[in-house]
């Protein structure tokens, strides 16, 4: 309990769960979500903004693959550039593709933690993101997140009631 809950009172603390709770329907189901405190979304935002070195490398491998086959057949219409560390389609950057698909599927990950399972035994914190590419296709995924950003952050105009 907090200093603020405890001035709040008991009437407070018990509708606590209710008042960081909001739901919203996709597809036809509802889905509830937990806001996330100030601490947790600083901590959101840093694991999505910093993805795991290792990560990234088995993401970079995985996506220049294809490319590194046709090393040696490279023609300079191609527009493919092989260097030490990484490789270059049209000058942009496999490893920070790679990165960037870390980023995504982190920020994907970090969000459907905050979904509320209906069975109250179970929780989402050893979801993966490979649990979540499993259950939903990439354009269920991006609406999922949507909803819960929504969620989560009502816009200015929602916030006010205009």
């Amino acid at each position: 309990m907090t200093k603020l809950s405890g001035v709040l009172g008991n009437k407070y603390q018990s509708k606590r769960q209710q008042i960081f709770t909001r739901s919203f329907d996709l597809g036809g189901h509802t889905f509830k979500v937990r806001i996330p405190f100030v601490a947790e979304s600083d901590g959101m935002f840093t694991r999505i903004m910093n993805p795991d070195e290792a990560h990234i490398q088995r993401l970079y491998e995985q996506m220049s693959e294809p490319l590194l086959r046709y090393k040696d057949e490279a023609t300079p219409e191609m527009e493919i550039e092989f260097g030490e560390t990484d490789v270059l389609v049209k000058g942009r950057s496999m490893r920070e593709a790679a990165k960037n698909k870390a980023m995504t599927e982190n920020k994907i990950t970090e969000y459907i933690k905050l979904l509320i399972p209906e069975d109250e035994t179970a929780n989402m914190d050893d979801i993966t993101f490979a649990d979540i590419e499993a259950e939903f296709p990439s354009s269920v995924q991006i609406a999922l997140i949507e909803k819960i950003a929504e969620a989560i952050s009502p816009t200015y105009r929602e916030a006010r009631g205009n």
